[in-house]
């Protein structure tokens, strides 16, 4: 990325980068300069992108294996690499706040990673966006690398050989009944509490609403655990708030970082965002 700029968002994490068009092709050197960026950074903004699905699927296989989209696969069998985010139908038409789809998509508003439910986790999330509301509809990031980092040394202790269930419906759950075939689709996993970057040696805690217990331990002293690490990486301090502007491209790394997406009024107004995933290297309990 030898013409690009790359503004760091925050103390712990992030960076804006400017002067880069994503949906050229990317020459192999670039290509590793952005995995490199996405080791060290954990969130990308890129913003002022021109993409449709075509070209940020294209970029998308350059980083890696897409993910097939779980909600119309476990619902319908349909493989797909894109969701869409947002209250914006196919016909192009603006769903309510009542509609089945907005009420389901809450769920978004937990703290969460992308796929932590499946055996092989997301490595990264790349969402674009077409139409965003004027109000609202921001998406907050806050770092378990960074948080691991502050933790005592006891509790790195404590933490590092540990697993933990995540499951999906145990989440989504939450805010709307989940569909007998999704859920089927997405059995609970048993996933590394700790994990490790390949590539830095960095580590972090991986947790989330979908994290519902700890493997060997009370259901209750688990969820005290979970809840604490949450507690500690979520700090109003510690948190990075993306305010959207169509043409923003962003790439998460989903194995250290949190995310949840903020309210927005959809009887009033548009967001669509395109959203696919790079599958992850394997299980994380082979990591």
């Amino acid at each position: 990325m030898a013409a690009a700029t790359i503004e760091p968002l925050h103390r712990d994490f992030g960076a804006r980068v400017a002067g880069i068009d994503l949906g050229a092709t990317l020459s192999a050197h670039d290509l590793a300069a952005v995995r490199d960026a996405i080791d060290r950074y954990s969130l990308l903004v890129f913003p002022g992108q021109s993409l449709d699905d075509e070209t940020q699927l294209a970029f998308t296989r350059r980083l890696g294996e897409p993910e097939v989209e779980h909600v119309r696969f476990g619902r319908e069998g349909a493989i797909d690499y894109f969701g869409t985010v947002g209250n914006i139908g196919e016909d192009g038409g603006r769903r309510g706040n009542d509609h089945e789809t907005t009420r389901f998509s809450r769920g978004n508003e937990m703290w969460h990673s992308d796929s932590s439910f499946r055996e092989v986790p997301a490595f990264v999330t790349i969402t674009y966006a077409h139409e965003t509301p004027e109000e609202g509809g921001e998406t907050e990031f806050a770092s378990c690398r960074a948080a691991y980092a502050r933790l005592p040394d006891a509790l790195k202790a404590e933490i590092g050989p540990l697993t933990a269930i995540h499951d999906y419906v145990f989440s989504r759950g939450r805010v709307a009944p989940v569909a007998a075939s999704h859920a089927a689709s997405l059995p609970p996993v048993e996933q590394k509490l700790v994990r490790t970057n390949p590539a830095t040696g960095a580590r972090n805690y991986y947790i989330g609403s979908h994290a519902r217990e700890i493997v060997g331990r009370d259901r209750e002293a688990g969820r005290r655990l979970l809840d604490d690490l949450l507690a500690r990486a979520t700090r109003e301090e510690d948190i990075l708030s993306h305010r959207w502007s169509p043409g923003d491209l962003a790439i998460w790394d989903n194995r250290c970082l949190l995310h949840r997406g903020r309210p927005y009024d959809a009887d009033r107004q548009r967001r669509r965002m395109r959203q696919n995933r790079v599958r992850g290297a394997g299980p994380t309990l082979e990591e």
